[in-house]
């Protein structure tokens, strides 16, 4: 069994998993305050829960965008669970050409979720679009990874909003239907405006990569609100919430077995 970790902007994700399947998970918020110790105690509680032992743990497993918390995630594994610990690409190659012009600006995380698109659908053409902290489009042709976009992220675009304009409520972008209504409410204003003006972005950003990236095209989307954004997308043909996860279990089995 091995621990997998997503460190990102906002929150670090955590699952365990097998060759077959990943077993369990959660999620903690991202803190450069954190000790190598505070850290592992909080992974081994996560353990314990899930009825693991620390000693069944063979590696971690890590795609990792915060440096700062690099080497206190390396020690907590060795502490906690006297194995090693891996970061992805540069411990474990993720088998993908880089035509990044600068190939080490590419966010690990981003590099994973092309990495298991690529293992995951037969396509020539991929895009994977990724709302995280920023909203990415990342553009994987047979085995290269050609490069993407960024755009602001859905909760960064609520909170900007929120601490610049005083009398805006808080929302939970839930809408009733399918079709775009006009609000009749500050609220029902910011949830439509939200939710479809991000399936816009993302509808129209993808029809442009489309003919870029010519036939046989695939689109997939991950992250916290790839589920309502996709709900009112035409272009998105699935939603993978833990492909970043299985990118990191498949990346390592196939390289350490």
């Amino acid at each position: 069994m091995i621990l997998l970790v997503d460190i990102g902007n906002t929150n670090i994700k955590f699952g365990l998993a097998d060759k077959d399947s990943i077993l369990g998970g959660f999620v903690l918020p991202t803190d450069i305050t954190e000790t190598s110790d505070s850290l592992g105690l909080k992974i081994l509680q996560m353990l314990q829960f899930n009825r693991v032992e620390p000693g069944s743990i063979q590696a971690w497993v890590v795609s990792s965008v915060v440096p700062l918390m690099d080497s206190l995630l390396k020690q907590a594994g060795q502490r906690f669970c006297h194995c090693p610990v891996y970061f992805v690409p540069d411990d474990i190659s993720l088998g993908l050409q880089n035509k990044y012009s600068r190939p080490s600006e590419v966010g690990a995380d981003r590099l994973t979720c092309a990495f298991a698109a690529r293992k995951l659908y037969a396509n020539k053409g991929l895009i994977v679009i990724d709302f995280g902290t920023a909203t990415t489009f990342d553009c994987v042709y047979e085995q290269d990874y050609l490069g993407g976009l960024i755009c602001p992220g859905v909760l960064s675009s609520i909170k900007a909003l929120s601490t610049q304009t005083a009398k805006l409520p808080q929302i939970n972008l839930d809408i009733q239907n399918k079709e775009l209504e006009i609000g009749r409410s500050t609220k029902d204003s910011l949830s439509q405006g939200i939710i479809f003006g991000f399936a816009s972005l993302v509808d129209g950003l993808v029809s442009k990569l489309e003919r870029k990236l010519g036939e046989d095209v695939f689109i997939l989307a991950t992250g916290g609100f790839a589920d309502k954004i996709a709900s009112v997308c035409t272009k998105i043909q699935e939603v993978r919430p833990d492909l970043l996860l299985h990118g990191l279990k498949m990346a390592y089995y196939i390289e350490k077995g």
